[in-house]
């Protein structure tokens, strides 16, 4: 399974691709599509869309994992970044990839083992997990680590759903 992930933002929008092979991650790349800050607010959302749709064309994911928002004191910003997280959604929800939203406790969660970890463990255990020669640019690394958290989550909803007893419906009379 390749799955896509996002680290959304409307200045810098990072983005990681990696393959699930058994209990293998492996790295196929990542990156981040910027955007001219000097440019109309639309011209932006339309940069983020169109960048992820042509890395959704060269990798073909099967799945698309996206940070959920955080909440900030600061209201234009929050907007602005809801903006930007809505842009890349709809990038992958045109090309019909299933889309999956991971808080950032989920995503340090899943790639640290603790949701309190701080930004430089979660870049160094993307790193260690993908076996990178270096840690990522700082958005790509968040985006790769959401694709982890999906890849990890992915397996936990498989074993849930084959533990779980089945279901049975009564018929009220």
């Amino acid at each position: 399974m390749i799955i896509l992930g996002i680290d959304p933002g409307s200045r810098i929008t990072g983005y990681g691709v990696i393959r699930k092979e058994g209990n293998r991650l492996i790295h196929i790349d990542n990156g981040a599509i910027f955007t001219d800050s000097s440019a109309d607010f639309p011209g932006r959302l339309k940069r983020i869309f169109e960048g992820l749709n042509e890395i959704i064309a060269r990798y073909t994911p099967q799945a698309f994992a996206v940070e959920d928002l955080f909440f900030s004191n600061n209201v234009q910003s929050a907007l602005k970044l809801g903006q930007a997280r809505g842009a890349a959604i709809v990038a992958g929800v045109h090309a019909g990839l299933p889309v999956f939203e991971y808080t950032a406790l989920q995503v340090k969660q899943s790639v640290v083992g603790h949701g309190k970890a701080a930004k430089e463990q979660v870049q160094h255990m993307v790193k260690v997990l993908l076996g990178l020669p270096e840690i990522a640019q700082a958005d790509a690394s968040d985006a790769l680590a959401v694709a982890i958290c999906h890849a990890n989550s992915a397996v936990m909803k498989n074993l849930t759903a084959m533990l779980a007893p089945p279901v049975k419906v009564r018929k009220q009379r």
